[in-house]
């Protein structure tokens, strides 16, 4: 995981823009201190780059113990630092909570990953750009922590068409060919709700069908019909794919599997131990 500096200066900037004032006041910034931090849960964790940056950037130095992408048990120390108090207290909350919510996401991300994969072990697991906004670097080295990857990091890079766009379409599948023509490097991604949007469009060639709020059944009946074909676009499920759902709709024979559930996962629980020495 790599951090600019700018982005942990800007992290500690919102939070101590004037410092410390409270361990300013008391006198004891110049205090040696040792600072531990563990994981109170098992799962995968994700941030301990963020932290060490964040700490640096204070003044301290410190190691980190478990990568971003590392799972861990319950207990276990990820990052172990050591400075000047008053550098240690001013990047503590913004590690130590950074550090929960990447592990959160990350260790939300790792279940359903392996949910789908002890069905379908070569399935694809990717996210969708519904990241928080402001927040797309970190959001995303967390869910590549928990071993899935982007879906599209944005609209510049990717051709996905949805629905909203063919109601603007007076012939959708020769605007897809065009597409293709205008874009030959790119994939053309294509977004359906039925079976019958699906066979509609198949003419266009699309390399990927991604199939939005389909049920399993639907997108098992699918995958069959577009088995036989000569050149079959890959098959995509997006929209409601957590980790309950992730192993029926990997047993469909679908290609990818495509989730916006990280994002809202609880964040893990942190421990931080901050005393002198």
């Amino acid at each position: 995981m790599r951090i600019p500096l700018a982005l942990a200066d800007a992290l500690l900037d919102e939070d101590a823009p004037h410092g410390d004032l409270t361990t300013r006041l008391l006198g004891i910034g110049d205090v040696p201190a040792h600072m531990v931090f563990r994981m109170r849960g098992p799962g995968c964790v994700c941030g301990t780059e963020l932290a060490l940056a964040l700490l640096q950037r204070a003044g301290a130095d410190g190691r980190v113990r478990a990568r971003s992408g590392v799972r861990v048990e319950a207990g276990d120390v990820v990052l172990e630092a050591a400075g000047a108090a008053g550098a240690l207290h001013t990047a503590w909350k913004v590690a130590q909570t950074g550090m929960e919510y990447l592990s959160g996401i990350a260790r939300a991300t790792a279940v359903i990953v392996d949910a789908a994969r002890a069905v379908a072990p070569d399935i694809a697991i990717v996210t969708t750009r519904k990241t928080f906004p402001g927040s797309k670097r970190l959001m995303i080295q967390a869910i590549q922590a928990g071993g899935a990857d982007p879906h599209r990091l944005g609209l510049s890079e990717t051709l996905l068409v949805f629905p909203e766009h063919r109601a603007f379409l007076s012939d959708p599948v020769a605007a897809l060919r065009d597409l293709r023509r205008r874009a030959p490097e790119k994939k053309l991604v294509v977004e359906v709700t039925s079976r019958a949007e699906a066979d509609a469009l198949l003419a266009a060639g699309p390399d990927v069908l991604q199939c939005e709020k389909m049920t399993v059944e639907a997108v098992a009946d699918l995958v069959r019909a577009v088995a036989g074909l000569p050149v079959r676009p890959l098959v995509a499920v997006a929209g409601g794919v957590t980790a309950a759902n992730a192993a029926q709709y990997a047993a469909t024979g679908a290609d990818i599997l495509v989730t916006s559930a990280p994002y809202a996962a609880p964040p893990a629980d942190v421990q931080v131990m901050l005393v002198p020495g």
